[in-house]
C-alpha cells in the first residue's frame, strides 16, 4: 500500500537536489564570501594548446612525428637516469623509474611484470602519459615530435614496431599492443561520454 509519505518523499528529494546549488550560492553570499575572486586570467588558445587529452583510438593526438633513432638520443638525454640504459628501470625508492619493456606473458603468473610492453593496452595513451608526466624533473617540457620519438623508441625496443618505422597521429593509433585484449570494457554508462 502506498502512503502519501511514500509518494511525496521522492519529489522532496528531487526538489532538494534542484535547489541545493542556489541555496549554497545564497549561503556563500550571506557569509560575505565573493562568488568571483577577480584574479587570474582566462587561458589563451596558445596556452591551452600545450595540453592534450589523447583517447585510446587516437583522438586528441597532436600533429608531429618521430622515429626510434631520434627517440634513442632523446631517451639518453631525458629518460635514462630513471629508466636505465636498456629500459630496465631503476628500482630505487624515490629515485628510480619503472621498467618499460619485457614481461610479456607474466601477468597471469605469480610474479607479474607490468611494463608498457606487457600491460599497456594502447600506444596512444603511452604518448599521452609521456607528454603529460615526463621527464620526471620537467614534466610537459617535451615537444610533440620529441614525445613521438621517445614513444617510437620504447615501442621499437619492445619489438612492437620496427626500428625503421615513423610514428605520427595516424600510425600510432594503429599500433597493436601485445596486451590490448587483456582488458574488459567498463560497463558504466558514463564511461561512454569519454569515448
Amino acid at each position: 500500500m502506498c502512503t502519501l509519505r511514500h509518494a511525496i518523499a521522492p519529489a522532496l528529494a528531487a526538489l532538494a537536489l534542484w535547489a541545493a546549488p542556489a541555496m549554497a550560492q545564497s549561503a556563500t553570499q550571506a557569509a560575505g564570501y565573493a562568488l568571483h575572486y577577480d584574479f587570474g586570467t582566462t587561458p589563451t588558445p596558445q596556452e591551452m594548446a600545450h595540453f592534450v587529452t589523447v583517447q585510446p583510438d587516437g583522438r586528441g593526438l597532436p600533429a608531429g612525428k618521430g622515429t626510434p633513432a631520434e627517440g634513442a638520443k632523446l631517451y639518453a638525454e631525458n629518460c635514462v637516469a630513471c629508466h636505465g640504459e636498456k629500459l630496465e628501470g631503476i628500482p630505487k625508492p624515490g629515485i628510480g623509474g619503472d621498467k618499460l619493456i619485457g614481461g610479456r606473458g607474466s601477468l597471469t603468473t605469480g610474479t607479474p611484470v607490468k611494463t608498457i610492453e606487457s600491460y599497456w593496452p594502447y600506444a596512444t595513451t603511452v604518448f599521452d602519459f609521456v607528454k603529460r608526466a615526463m621527464p620526471f624533473q620537467a614534466p610537459g617540457s617535451l615537444t610533440d615530435d620529441q614525445v613521438y620519438s621517445i614513444v617510437a623508441y620504447i615501442l621499437s625496443e619492445a619489438n612492437i614496431i620496427k626500428k625503421t618505422d615513423t610514428i605520427d597521429q595516424a600510425t600510432l593509433a594503429k599500433v597493436q599492443m601485445p596486451n590490448r585484449d587483456g582488458f574488459v570494457p567498463d560497463p558504466r554508462p558514463e564511461i561512454e561520454l569519454y569515448r
